[in-house]
């Protein structure tokens, strides 16, 4: 199961109730946990959260854009002097390398733990975090070179086949306990072998979180194996012919029409304008999405926190 927690949901400048991009991605089995873009004022938005520095595995960064990375190099040094020692891995354009190896020299930043940089245009192939979660980067359309990542966490379980047992007559207690532990018994004369009695069952849960883009249908392919889809929606449609095509983002509509069109389950949206952030613009986007989407969505707040569970179950966190 993965559990998203919102650090940051408004896009280009913070506002008094939401703080601009960054989403924490936890691995339900343990607390490993990853980071997906980090704007400004993202490590207070960590600390509100409890979320621990100590247990970050990886810092994805969709684009250099401010408000999805200005608040990168204040989170590192802050798991600095937290005396965080294990390495991190960070997957971002080859610029977010040359800014940090840059600005610490600059200023006299010392980080006692090493920091593992891949380039995004060499993470389209699944990279693996850690034994349990996987990551894979998706190339968007935007004013500047734009990812997706798919998180992807694949679970291994060991089950016992007990129907098998039962018609051998092996009596449960210890020699089942046994064996369910890999451990060969004897049993009426014979050895049996642990590995002939372990069913191995593998379930997977992909969520796709994406950086800003104006071309929804270029993670079609991506989504055929997702049971969530988290993408920014910064404008209706209506703001959006207004605005024009320059700013190269999403309206409700555009995202709304891909997920009916992929049968996706579940949606988030992010990443909203300030003019859209009231209760009156919450509502225009709500009834936007609904027009053109009959699947399971949400817009998120900060400090919203949901679970995806093994069956592609998306559900939201009663905080209160």
């Amino acid at each position: 199961m993965l559990h998203f927690t919102f650090l940051g949901t408004s896009s280009g400048v913070p506002t008094l109730t939401r703080n601009v991009s960054a989403l924490a991605i936890r691995n339900s089995k343990n607390k490993d946990w990853i980071l997906v873009d980090a704007g400004e004022g993202t490590q207070h938005r960590i600390q509100q959260a409890k979320l621990s520095l100590q247990s970050l595995v990886a810092i994805c960064i969709t684009h250099v854009h401010g408000d999805h990375c200005y608040g990168l190099i204040g989170l590192l040094a802050s798991a600095g002097m937290n005396r965080r020692a294990e390495p991190l891995t960070i997957i971002a354009p080859k610029e977010i390398q040359q800014w940090v190896e840059t600005t610490a020299r600059l200023t006299d930043l010392y980080l006692p733990y090493p920091l593992k940089f891949i380039d995004v245009d060499a993470a389209t192939q699944i990279h693996q975090v850690t034994d349990e979660l996987s990551i894979q980067a998706h190339a968007l359309s935007h004013r500047v070179p734009s990812f997706a990542f798919s998180v992807i966490a694949q679970y291994t379980h060991k089950k016992l086949d007990t129907q098998a047992l039962i018609q051998l007559g092996v009596p449960k207690g210890k020699a089942w306990g046994d064996l369910q532990q890999g451990k060969d018994i004897e049993f009426n004369g014979n050895t049996l072998k642990s590995a002939d009695y372990l069913q191995t069952q593998t379930q997977q849960v992909h969520a796709i979180v994406g950086g800003d883009n104006d071309q929804p249908e270029l993670l079609a392919q991506a989504c055929q194996t997702a049971q969530l889809l988290i993408h920014e929606s910064t404008y209706t449609q209506t703001t959006l012919n207004k605005v024009g095509k320059s700013p190269m983002h999403s309206s409700a509509k555009m995202v709304a029409e891909f997920a009916q069109q992929q049968h996706l389950s579940n949606l988030i949206l992010t990443h909203f304008s300030p003019r859209h952030q009231d209760r009156a613009g919450q509502q225009a986007i709500s009834d936007e999405v609904g027009q053109f989407y009959q699947g399971n969505f949400h817009l998120a707040d900060d400090f919203d926190q949901f679970t995806l569970d093994t069956t592609g179950q998306l559900s939201k966190v009663n905080l209160k």
